[in-house]
């Protein structure tokens, strides 16, 4: 997604060392504007729908709402507006918690500064953003979740293609995992969009978290 236009960031974040700081490094680099700052989660919300953001960059441990919290009320505020946390904490339940809330990515405060604008960019274009550390602990994760729907709405191979797409993998290297074309992954794709109603790979990783439709291990998915 690159219409030309700077991408607009709100940044919500309770430590203000931190978050002038993040706002020097994006607006150094061309094609950013940071349109708000927000002290707390419940500030986060209020300007993001005044606002309307293409990208919230946010904290987990905000004061008043959880960063959490507060990426699972953004859809409704601003539907349209892609959710990144910059956090210093890779507990196993926060990653889970923020990606089923509907988060396109993950980052950790220990990551090289540079980076940032780069992570805020692919988020905005619609990919999933995980940090290396987390981009593992999200693929522990995903092999040890269980469904707890009774009937799922996936086949065991959907299932497992979704596991790998959570997983940053693309068409190319799923069809490569399973041994198969990546017009047969294509058509499995197809099929998932239409069976879970959404229109993009994200939206798809996001449901199938939150339903807890994919998180078994490839042997006990296939």
């Amino acid at each position: 997604m690159d219409d030309g236009k700077p991408i607009r960031i709100l940044l919500a974040e309770d430590h203000s060392v931190v978050r002038h700081g993040i706002r020097r490094i994006l607006e150094k680099t061309s094609g950013f504007i940071v349109v708000g700052e927000a002290e707390d989660g419940e500030q986060a919300l209020t300007m993001a729908k005044d606002l309307q953001p293409d990208v919230l960059l946010c904290d987990i441990r905000l004061p008043i709402l959880s960063g959490i919290e507060v990426i699972r009320q953004l859809s409704e505020l601003s539907p349209h507006t892609k959710s990144l946390v910059l956090s210093a904490f890779d507990d196993d339940e926060y990653v889970f918690e923020t990606m089923a809330a509907g988060a396109s990515g993950y980052l950790l405060k220990t990551m090289d500064a540079k980076l940032i604008p780069e992570a805020v960019r692919r988020a905005y274009s619609g990919e999933l953003v995980l940090y290396p550390p987390i981009a593992g602990i999200f693929a522990r994760l995903l092999g040890s979740a269980s469904p707890s729907a009774d009937k799922e709405p996936l086949t065991a191979r959907e299932r497992e293609i979704m596991t790998l797409a959570a997983q940053g993998l693309k068409n190319k290297a799923i069809a490569k995992e399973l041994n198969t074309s990546v017009r047969t992954v294509e058509g499995h794709f197809s099929r998932i969009f239409s069976k879970l109603s959404v229109s993009s790979r994200l939206e798809a990783i996001n449901i199938c978290l939150d339903k807890h439709l994919i998180g078994k291990k490839k042997d006990e998915s296939r």
